[in-house]
């Protein structure tokens, strides 16, 4: 099955438009990552648009926290993923994206990358 990103037939009234073209190679899209909590870390590497590289974490067990008090960064541990406010079946799921708040061995922290897009976790230290 393909992912297809490009512009849909249907108006905003619900009516049909013609397709003026076909559908493209650039067009096609990839399915979600959904890094996942693990006991190690894997990262996956795909050829984008233009022969460009992204760098896709599939599988995740440290995260660098950023601690504002001390004004450092260190390399914790993962220990649980507590909520995930874009969609609770994704902590269920053990599932890190964007947003997330994870328990780890300084406390809870929220990550403010993309691993799926960055491929490293990066966080700051909640409380």
């Amino acid at each position: 099955m393909s992912y297809y990103q490009g512009n849909d037939l249907k108006k905003i009234t619900g009516g049909l438009k013609a397709r003026h073209r076909d559908k493209r190679k650039f067009e096609l899209g990839s399915p979600p990552t959904n890094t996942v909590l693990a006991s190690e870390e894997e990262r996956k590497i795909v050829r984008t648009m233009g022969g460009n590289i992204k760098v896709k974490l599939t599988r995740a067990q440290y995260v660098n926290v950023f601690i504002p008090g001390e004004k450092i960064v260190k390399k914790v541990r993962i220990l649980d993923v507590e909520s995930t406010p874009s969609n609770p079946q994704l902590a269920r799921s053990k599932i890190i994206v964007k947003g997330a708040i994870v328990k780890t061995e300084v406390g809870l922290v929220k990550i403010t990358s993309r691993p799926g897009q960055d491929g490293v976790l990066n966080g700051i230290l909640v409380k």
